[in-house]
């Protein structure tokens, strides 16, 4: 009797086998049909369906337990004899797991033999066919008013018996495309080596299947570095402009950003572990009772911690987490410095406290203002209103990650209404989150999928670089990017000279380009030599060395397509060693040189002339852009089509206590915006004072004077 009811296997067999499983009347059968049908394969139609009908034509007898071997041990025949001729594909319309559950339901008992065998069968994937289509009355159907129930038992023998499922809905048409759609998947997953499992992780991961397999490719085969050919400097790439032109360009902003939607794009989605990492360091390492913290500092050369004590009471955070020692150790005064100062980094970092290091950057104490401690949110909030603000309304976009939206919310409960207040502006605060799509699978050190103990798929986030795709989706002419933690205490006022400075530059730039693209189509020869030294001495890109052989219909088309692209205005400020990008002049795989933002991982530092080159490098970037995202026609860009692909970053990490790899997309100013026209303009280091680490509240910039 066992032996009746094994599945086949057949050596060497990779046909994938899709069981259409679902209670009775949701489409099983049509849909099974029309699978192996477009797939020019077999099916294993439902034994019981004809063994049950010929019963009640004969006898008028319903099933009974003594049906259920017979209906299982036919159902086998029919899947092990179509197996034998199917083509890539066996779509099976029910199984023994069916005849398990119906056994369940109706007799609340199951044969050992059947049970044992449905659990034990295997298959690639059980479409489980929703009830959300109509019931259709037949001479075996007898339960038209308990199919939620039906359902649910289905759904729950799956779940119980780990069987990889899907649930399918819609009507039969949407079905049959949705099926579709997830076999291809599902059989590149298989060709990659993923299991079915595997599969449905990554199906609720977002990532695409296609985007799994380039990322597998890209581990295996290594990312070409950047093609330096020399660093832009003052007068070679980089513009240099007096303060009086500084003023102009502000003032032609300030004249013509009424006719302009702006908003305000800021980074915001990390955490500020990496601050607070030489203090976490220190709580994991130091022996309070063995050690004091002069001797922790001289043997770990813990200079930042040595900077951070000299310094504790000048933090704006001081009082608050000073206050609340005082409030849980009434003897504090009587402790030695030793232990007072261990107590002030447990008590700010430790999670039933301040947990500084767990919040986002934005949320932090970051200034004081006489009594005010004052957030990056709010300060962002003032300087929009400076500078990226027309009739009267600011609009600022946040991305961050989904459980620290809460943190901003309240955050900006308490202080959006009293910037509004003081400035006579209205406020517009809008949120995003990096999308789940842009994650990317995480691999060892032999370029296989990392697991975690529970042997599932690692996936880890996309970097920065997957916050084109929020860019993407905003609506606005004109956008000013800068980082949650590049905020100032002081000089607010001047800041925002150079970025509407920035901005006006990038306004002048755009009529220009709207001017040539408006009458492009129509230009004559002679028109396309201006156009040409426009591109070339304006914009900073070398149009082809063949381009005056071109026929005019050529010319036009290609320097429509060199002006036709998204403008990105960028601060660069003297390089002083902060680690990040700079810009180069680089030379892509077509033989063009342009304008580029690179990171030092991008650069291969084994070879001594690209060596020498990142070494001679000027300037640096502070992420301080301004972005022009309409066309000449008023239509915003996709900014997927302006992407570098070749330039994401393969980083190492430790998952687990074991090194993986991860893959980061070009980043989000480097090789996310490679195909924009790039300008870069020089700023005063004014401008730059971003919080790496939490020493970094005690420079000037961030201090009250």
């Amino acid at each position: 009797m066992e032996e009746n009811l094994k599945q086949l296997q057949l050596p060497g067999n990779d046909i994938i086998k899709i069981v259409v499983y679902g209670p009775e009347s949701t489409g099983k059968t049509t849909l099974a049909n029309q699978l192996a049908n477009h797939f020019n394969t077999e099916w294993a139609p439902e034994f019981a369906r004809d063994y049950l009908q010929q019963k009640w034509d004969s006898k008028k007898e319903i099933c009974t337990p003594d049906d259920l071997l017979p209906i299982a041990i036919g159902q086998m025949e029919l899947e092990n004899s179509a197996l034998q001729n199917a083509n890539n594909y066996l779509f099976v319309d029910t199984c023994l797991m069916t005849t398990k559950v119906f056994s369940e339901i109706y007799y609340g008992f199951c044969d050992s033999k059947l049970d044992k065998a449905a659990k034990k069968h295997k298959y690639d994937l059980f479409f489980l066919t929703d009830i959300d289509v109509p019931w259709e009355q037949d001479d075996l159907r007898d339960s038209p008013n308990d199919r939620a129930i039906t359902f649910e038992n289905f759904k729950q023998a799956l779940i119980e018996n780990n069987k990889p499922f899907i649930i399918l809905t819609g009507n039969p048409a949407t079905r049959f495309q949705k099926a579709l759609s997830i076999i291809e998947g599902l059989t590149k997953a298989k060709k990659l080596g993923f299991s079915s499992n595997d599969f449905l992780q990554i199906l609720d991961s977002k990532v695409p299947i296609s985007e799994i397999e380039k990322q597998l490719s890209i581990y295996q085969n290594g990312i070409p570095k950047a093609n330096l050919n020399r660093p832009a400097v003052i007068g070679d790439g980089i513009l240099k402009f007096t303060e009086e032109e500084f003023q102009s360009y502000s003032l032609l902003f300030d004249s013509k950003k009424d006719n302009f939607k702006l908003k305000k794009f800021i980074p915001a989605s990390g955490a500020a572990s990496r601050m607070f990492k030489f203090l976490n360091e220190f709580l994991n390492e130091f022996d309070l009772e063995n050690e004091t913290i002069n001797a922790y500092i001289n043997r770990k050369n813990a200079t930042e911690l040595k900077i951070f004590l000299a310094g504790l009471e000048k933090f704006p955070f001081f009082k608050a987490v000073n206050n609340q020692i005082l409030e849980e150790f009434s003897d504090l005064k009587s402790w030695n410095k030793d232990q007072q100062n261990y107590c002030f980094i447990k008590m700010m970092l430790e999670e039933r406290h301040f947990d500084f290091s767990n919040k986002p950057k934005g949320v932090l104490p970051f200034h004081q203002y006489q009594n005010q401690i004052v957030t990056p949110i709010e300060e962002h909030l003032k300087e929009g209103i400076l500078y990226s603000s027309a009739k009267g309304v600011s609009n600022l976009h946040f991305t961050v990650s989904e459980t620290h939206k809460l943190q901003f919310e309240n955050i900006l409960d308490k202080v959006k209404s009293k910037v509004e207040k003081m400035s006579g502006n209205k406020i517009n605060i809008a949120f995003s989150h990096q999308q789940k799509h842009t994650d990317s699978i995480a691999v060892d050190s032999e370029n296989k999928p990392f697991r975690n103990g529970n042997g599932e798929l690692v996936f880890r986030p996309g970097g920065h670089g997957a916050l084109i795709e929020n860019l993407n989706s905003l609506d606005a002419d004109f956008v000013f990017i800068k980082n949650i933690d590049n905020v100032i205490q002081n000089e607010a006022e001047t800041i925002a000279l150079y970025k509407r400075g920035l901005a006006g530059l990038l306004i002048e730039l755009q009529e220009k380009v709207l001017s040539y693209l408006s009458k492009i189509d129509s230009i004559s020869e002679n028109e396309t030599i201006e156009i040409v030294n426009f591109i070339e001495q304006q914009l900073n890109y070398k149009v082809n060395l063949d381009f005056s052989k071109y026929t005019l219909e050529n010319k036009i088309a290609y320097l429509k397509e060199m002006l036709n692209r998204p403008i990105r205005v960028c601060g660069m400020v003297k390089n002083e060693g902060e680690p990040g990008g700079g810009p180069f002049w680089v030379t892509d795989s077509k033989g063009n040189t342009k304008l580029q933002i690179v990171e030092a991982a991008q650069i291969d530092l084994n070879n001594e002339k690209q060596a020498l080159i990142a070494g001679n490098a000027s300037h640096f970037n502070p992420v301080d852009l301004v972005c022009g995202l309409k066309d000449y026609k008023g239509s915003k860009f996709d900014f997927r089509n302006f992407i570098d692909h070749n330039s994401g970053f393969i980083v190492e990490k430790n998952k687990f206590g074991k090194p993986i790899k991860g893959y980061e997309l070009p980043g989000l100013w480097n090789g996310a915006m490679a195909n924009w026209i790039t300008i870069f303009v020089e700023v005063p280091l004014i401008t730059f004072n971003p919080v790496k680490t939490i020493n970094d509240l005690l420079k000037p910039a961030h201090q009250n004077h």
